[in-house]
């Protein structure tokens, strides 16, 4: 087998595992971004996940925090969908009491994630320009903002390091107009809102900038992964 076969094989491989994990991908999210806090974080695990199995620990210190048989009833109800009358069945409980178990931890995580997240703040300078020439689709001041090893994570769909190699993704945006990008907060984090119709109150996805000495080192698009927006908390 010659070495273009091989990576030929291999690409394949991904792709059929791809098209296998894709329906349960969205409850998997749902899962670890519970499990971290945080919707960026968890599909962070998820994407480790599926590159490594190895990395399900790292979204376990949220939980860990809750009384065992809140944490049972939460797992059991939020993540895994079992109905009070099993999840009293398998704990060993009364429904009444799963339904206390359930508000406390319920509680609890809220609270956790209250202490945790900052309030929202004013966006930077750097991600309101940012924003603002995209929308204008000046591409060339956006390139401007690129540190010379910028990476690109199109999360769930490419990577790509170095300005050469992310330019595509500057032009393939400018071939379609189904968006308007608007500074926003997720978790703490300043991030991109992206709004693919103007009349709907939420985004449809959003994007993260990673800047240095004010150039941007880093882009996270979460354009392929939408299901995330619909559990995340984006303060516009």
């Amino acid at each position: 087998m010659t070495e273009r076969d091989l990576i030929g094989d291999l690409r394949l491989t991904r792709e059929r595992f791809a098209t296998l994990v894709a329906e349960i991908r969205p409850e998997l999210h749902r899962y670890c971004a519970r499990m971290t806090g945080s919707i960026a974080d968890g599909e962070d695990v998820v994407q480790d996940t599926f590159a490594r199995a190895e990395a399900l620990h790292a979204a376990v210190s949220r939980f860990v925090e809750l009384a065992p048989a809140q944490r049972s009833c939460v797992i059991l109800k939020d993540v895994l969908g079992y109905s009070l009358d099993e999840i009293a069945s398998i704990l060993g409980m009364t429904v009444p009491a799963v339904k206390a178990a359930l508000h406390r931890g319920r509680s609890r995580l809220r609270e956790l994630r209250t202490i945790e997240v900052p309030t929202a703040r004013p966006a930077s300078p750097e991600i309101a320009r940012y924003a603002a020439l995209f929308n204008a689709r000046d591409w060339d001041a956006v390139r401007a903002m690129l540190a010379e090893d910028v990476r690109l994570d199109l999360v769930a769909r490419v990577q790509r390091t170095g300005r050469a190699e992310v330019e595509s993704y500057f032009t393939n945006y400018d071939k379609v107009d189904d968006w308007h990008l608007v500074t926003a907060w997720l978790d703490g984090r300043e991030v991109l809102a992206v709004f693919r119709d103007p009349r709907r109150p939420r985004p449809a996805y959003f994007v993260e900038l990673e800047l240095v000495d004010g150039a941007i080192v880093r882009i996270r698009d979460f354009r392929y992964v939408p299901y995330i927006a619909d559990d995340a908390a984006i303060e516009v």
